[in-house]
């Protein structure tokens, strides 16, 4: 397994957020991990519909049995109609058309009842797939809430989209056309045998000696076909994550100019996908003609022979037009097996693909008896705290700091320092590796994590606002609260005013990403969502970085009401915004060189005065 790759300041090579985000091409050679292992474990899936399944199978028998016994009373037909003719050719009789036509009847009712149970088992089969599809897409969604953030920081969203999308689709849509077809397919071949050793032993003798050569080039096509398959489903998750990161960030491909390399790298990717599908498709293609010719081979050995045992007055000749039907209905679930074999590994390949995401790392489990605080205070200690993404690059060496409840607490440095590093573990996004983090003195590692996380609220620079009205993203906060409750939060994130100047004021519909509210605007949002969720401990993680001077003055005012009596960090690159802190923490290479009121780290002159009076200087 590679080991994984990091940035420069320690923390992973998160996930590609720019155009070129997508993984490059990789080899198309790549088989199936495990076949066998895959379908054992589809299968025990599918066992929590045994009884469907159960009837599935006796209706697709039953239809199979009635659609078999057709031809041999259809023969019966042909035979009366012979003798009957052969018969007024002598003079000694006619045609019997009322015995040809009950025979006729019987041959409808027999189709009829097929049909029939042709329709309940693929209405209960189409049920029990869509059950399927419908519980591995809940669990894949559950199993995003308990993954570790590193495992999203390392994917593009189109690779995690497409076992959702196109991964369920592809399972849901084979199995449902292969087990039916599969059952059906197997009692069809048994079935025909039986009636053609019925008919003449040494003919169906001559029939089965196509059945090693029909299998010999299903072999061999399905080892040919199978490694393609599974290129072809993993690079449609490539090609998916690829199409959303340039189109999500198309206004900087322009900006830089590189239409030229995000298309050459999309054709590359498309390149291993269309080489793999074609391949696929093209051997899944062989198999019909291939089928087709076997088959013929086998009508002129049953023609050439039916002939010979007719002559001989063996069979009649009814028998042989019932017998030339079977060799039809014979090779037919041998071309349909062939069939459901290349399905069955694209089937496989892309439940591999759901597996093997449902059986990644989850987060740590919540101790047996975890804390659990009724009123959150909101005292936060850090106890030489050590941490590395790589184990062996520890970029937060011996953190300390005691937060007290109530108090505003800024964390400033330079880029890289571990700011965002120690929200991150502040959160349990990810553990300590070393030392330990308290919440009213209680180590947080001994807490349930979605409780841990249900006391703090956030507001990041990244402003994430959802398709839905603006009252419905920030009831997103608290969503038992009432309309005057969000109004209230509205005011107090000092919003209130933009959205009553909006078309519909608080029922405006927001466009994708947003894009119809301005930054600042989007900030106020989702402070008005931070105050409504009312969380004792608070995260503001540049909150005010991307927005003018004036507008800042706005998010500073309802970030004033936001962090008012709670406890609150502060993560901000404009230091004049955080001068009113309780506490400042000045970090450097992971470890804090400096902490103290503002006042007295500028007496200091220190590492936070030269930050601070920097942003001052005048570029001369």
């Amino acid at each position: 397994m590679t080991k994984k790759q990091y940035a420069p300041e320690g923390r992973p090579a998160g996930r590609p957020r720019g155009p070129m985000g997508g993984h490059g091409p990789m080899g198309s050679g790549e088989k199936a991990k495990d076949f066998k292992g895959t379908i054992k474990k589809l299968l025990a899936y599918i066992g929590r519909y045994k009884i469907a399944v159960g009837v599935v199978a006796l209706f697709a028998i039953g239809s199979t049995v009635f659609s078999i016994i057709g031809p041999k009373i259809m023969g019966n037909a042909t035979t009366e109609l012979a003798n009957g003719l052969m018969a007024k050719i002598q003079g000694t009789g006619g045609i019997d058309f009322g015995a040809i036509g009950t025979i006729l009847l019987w041959v409808l009712g027999l189709y009829g009842v097929s049909a029939l149970f042709s329709f309940v088992q693929g209405y209960v089969m189409t049920g029990v797939t869509q059950k399927l599809c419908y519980r591995l897409r809940r669990e894949l969604t559950e199993k995003i809430g308990r993954m570790p953030m590193k495992y999203f920081e390392t994917r593009t969203y189109g690779e995690v989209l497409s076992r959702i999308t196109n991964d369920v689709d592809t399972l849901g849509n084979g199995l449902n056309q292969s087990v039916t077809q599969l059952i059906t397919s197997v009692a069809t071949m048994l079935g025909v045998i039986v009636m053609m050793l019925t008919i003449s032993p040494l003919m169906t003798l001559i029939t089965l000696v196509i059945l090693p050569i029909s299998l010999g080039f299903i072999g061999a096509v399905v080892k040919k076909s199978q490694k393609h398959f599974r290129t072809q489903q993993e690079y449609l998750g490539h090609i998916n994550g690829q199409v959303e990161e340039v189109y999500a960030g198309h206004e900087i491909v322009r900006a830089f100019n590189q239409e030229g390399a995000v298309r050459e790298q999309f054709h590359k990717t498309n390149e291993v996908l269309y080489q793999s599908a074609w391949k696929s498709q093209f051997l899944s293609g062989l198999m019909h003609p291939i089928m087709v010719f076997v088959g013929n081979l086998g009508y002129v050995a049953v023609a050439i022979s039916g002939a010979f045992f007719a002559i001989q007055g063996a069979i009649t000749i009814g028998d042989i037009q019932a017998f030339i039907q079977y060799v039809r209905n014979f090779t037919n679930p041998i071309q349909q097996i062939a069939q459901i074999t290349n399905m069955l590994q694209s089937m496989a390949a892309a439940a591999e693909r759901v597996f093997a995401f449902l059986d990644e790392e989850e987060e740590a489990a919540a101790p047996e008896n975890p804390v659990r605080l009724k009123d959150v205070q909101g005292n936060v200690q850090f106890n030489h705290v050590r941490f590395g993404y790589d184990p062996d690059k520890i970029i937060v060496k011996d953190f300390n700091a005691d937060v007290r409840a109530g108090q505003k607490i800024a964390i400033v440095g330079p880029t890289g320092a571990g700011k965002t590093t120690m929200v991150k573990l502040l959160m349990r996004y990810y553990d300590v590796t070393g030392g330990k983090i308290s919440l009213d003195g209680h180590d947080i590692r001994d807490f349930d994590r979605h409780e841990l996380r249900g006391a703090f609220g956030m507001v990041l620079q990244d402003t994430w606002l959802f398709k839905g009205t603006i009252m419905e993203n920030i009831r997103y906060g608290r969503l038992d609260a009432t309309d005057e409750e969000v109004i209230a939060a509205a005011k107090a994130a000092h919003a209130h005013h933009f959205i009553m100047t909006q078309p519909g004021g608080y029922q405006m519909e927001l466009g994708e990403e947003a894009g119809n509210v301005s930054q600042g605007q989007k900030q106020l949002l989702t402070i008005a969502r931070a105050i409504l969720a009312d969380r004792p401990v608070l995260i503001l993680d540049e909150a005010t970085s991307s927005v003018d001077t004036r507008t800042e003055v706005q998010i500073q005012k309802a970030m004033d009401n936001l962090v008012r009596g709670r406890t609150s960090f502060i993560i901000a690159h404009r230091l004049s915004t955080i001068r009113n802190a309780d506490l400042i923490l000045c970090m450097k290479d992971g470890d804090i060189v400096e902490q103290g009121t503002h006042d007295e780290l500028i007496a200091k002159g220190g590492f936070y005065a030269d930050l601070y009076m920097s942003q001052f200087e005048k570029v001369s």
